[in-house]
């Protein structure tokens, strides 16, 4: 069976022993019931995993030696932003989630003109805390070693008057766009793909957005709910432009060098 991952917010290093936050300690000893001396891989956002073994477990905490660490190389060549309105109930979960899962580089969930979810301040942060831990637990289950930012909740106007001027392609998925994903063409800085919430982008929206450079996106004949766009743009954009385009090479981030290098090897 594959290594048990867990995220660790700690300044990991070789030789150190930690007390596991909280969450990572409930789920190794409460909801795994993993024993000491088990063999786990942290990560804490740094771009590596580190290999660990349990010391202790009583009802206080959970005390682990870390005794590897590997660079994990499995993000995106291709750095892509999702700018999604929000999105009612649990779609927006699903969207982080996979979006994750798909080497998205950074997640802002965006108030439109047709928006109908509305959050007053401590609802908007409870619900961000709660999608950035969403994102977390993705990166655990897919192998990342980077966790996407999930950005504060922000109006669409605001946002685009804050967006640097970076070099970024910025892109809008619209039905009646020409543009077609094989005709675009990256630079280093990625890009930024907008996508409406229930309803789509209002006129107002896209005004503002071609007044800010955003040109508009289609994929394919057919229109797909918001919970849907996003994911399948994304999908299209690593096949044609980023790593998915070459999914069959083998990746150095995500095989085990095996015991003698202190991570467990897959099985």
């Amino acid at each position: 069976m594959r290594a048990i991952r867990l995220h660790a917010d700690l300044p990991l290093a070789v030789g150190g022993e930690f007390t596991l936050p909280a969450d990572a300690a409930e789920h190794a000893a409460r909801v795994l019931r993993l024993p000491e001396g088990a063999a786990l891989v942290l990560f804490n956002g740094d771009g590596c995993d580190y290999a660990a073994t349990i010391g202790t477990i009583d009802k206080r905490a959970v005390r682990v030696q870390v005794t590897a660490c590997r660079p994990v190389h499995n993000e995106s060549p291709l750095p892509l932003w999702l700018a999604q309105g929000i999105a009612r109930g649990d779609k927006m979960d699903l969207i982080v989630q996979k979006a994750t899962e798909l080497g998205v580089a950074g997640i802002v969930p965006l108030v439109t003109e047709r928006s109908e979810v509305r959050l007053d301040a401590a609802r908007a942060a409870k619900r961000v805390a709660h999608w950035q831990s969403v994102a977390t637990s993705a990166c655990e289950q897919s192998g990342r070693a980077r966790i996407p930012q999930v950005l504060p909740i922000q109006t669409l106007a605001g946002w685009l008057d804050a967006l640097p001027d970076d070099g970024a392609l910025r892109l809008a998925l619209l039905p009646q766009a020409a543009q077609t994903i094989g005709e675009l063409r990256f630079g280093t800085a990625g890009g930024v793909l907008v996508i409406g919430p229930e309803g789509g982008l209002g006129e107002a929206d896209i005004r503002a957005l071609t007044q800010h450079g955003f040109a508009g996106l289609r994929l394919g004949p057919r229109i797909l709910r918001t919970e849907t766009a996003g994911l399948a743009a994304l999908s299209a954009l690593q096949a044609c432009h980023g790593d998915l385009a070459n999914a069959t090479a083998p990746n150095p981030g995500q095989v085990s060098p095996g015991r003698a290098g202190g991570f467990p090897p897959d099985q």
